[in-house]
């Protein structure tokens, strides 16, 4: 056996060690703990009303975040890589911000900005309120997932290149029909990429929701929140583990699509 063969073997043994150390033996034993009552009892923790109402509104705010990403994240990618304009840069950082700024900033920031006393508390009075509502998390959960859209979509339109829309506009196509039969498609696999991210980044979101939620079981506490109240709050340990098992099959259920999207879009 040569010495590089012997090294290959090594880093991979340190490589799987690594890796069951950190991520599988923690989950087979959630899932033990979880299952070791029986599946009964998961039922049962898991259809109680505060677990119903915690995962359908992690799905509610999943399916408000995703469009509003997708639309806004397709719009910025196409300026960034299409338009030439002062300011360019800025947007550029601002995109990457959620990566370097911790959730529970974020958080902070909205409570500053949109809570009594914030620039924008004045909607309170008008009968709206974001800060322990439904709209501060959506906007929390916007913020920390705004980059993934946009930085799977900009490699797609900066490798696909600008010749085809320009053939289309030169046939006399407008500037939708040449998005909606040039662009759109060329790109779809890169935004469903970044779409199967955000909802992962949506569903695992507890920092920035847990400072703009006011986390009352069956009206802002979602799936995150319910875990950590049932695990810190109640002493629910099992509960914790229950909904922790629940979470991680849809977390589970995003990877395995997330897998099988990545290698679709590598054999087309």
């Amino acid at each position: 056996m040569t010495t590089s063969t012997t090294s290959r073997l090594t880093l991979r043994t340190l490589a799987l060690a690594y890796l069951v150390a950190l991520l599988a033996v923690p989950v087979l034993m959630i899932l033990w703990r979880t299952f070791e009552p029986g599946f009964g009892a998961f039922w049962e923790s898991i259809r109680t009303p505060a677990a119903i109402s915690a995962m359908n509104l992690t799905l509610l705010i999943v399916a408000i975040v995703v469009p509003l990403n997708v639309v806004f994240g397709v719009t910025t990618a196409l300026a960034l890589v299409r338009g030439s304009f002062r300011g360019k840069g800025f947007i550029e950082a601002v995109v990457d911000l959620p990566f370097a700024v911790s959730p529970v900033v974020v958080g902070v920031s909205l409570i500053m900005l949109w809570g009594v006393g914030g620039w924008f508390g004045g909607v309170e009075h008008l009968g709206f309120r974001v800060i322990f509502g439904l709209p501060g998390m959506v906007i929390a959960t916007i913020f920390v997932t705004l980059p993934f859209v946009v930085r799977e979509v900009e490699p797609v339109l900066v490798e696909i290149g600008t010749e085809q829309e320009q053939a289309a506009a030169t046939l006399g196509a407008s500037g939708w029909q040449t998005f909606w039969r040039i662009t759109l498609p060329a790109m779809r696999w890169g935004l469903t990429y970044g779409v199967v991210l955000t909802i992962a980044r949506s569903l695992g979101e507890f920092g920035a929701v847990t400072m703009v939620s006011s986390n009352f079981p069956g009206i802002s506490q979602t799936l995150t929140l319910l875990v950590n109240s049932r695990y810190i709050d109640d002493q629910n340990t099992y509960g914790a583990y229950a909904a922790a098992t629940l979470l991680m099959g849809l977390a589970v259920v995003t990877l395995l699509l997330m897998t099988l999207l990545d290698r679709k879009r590598s054999t087309t």
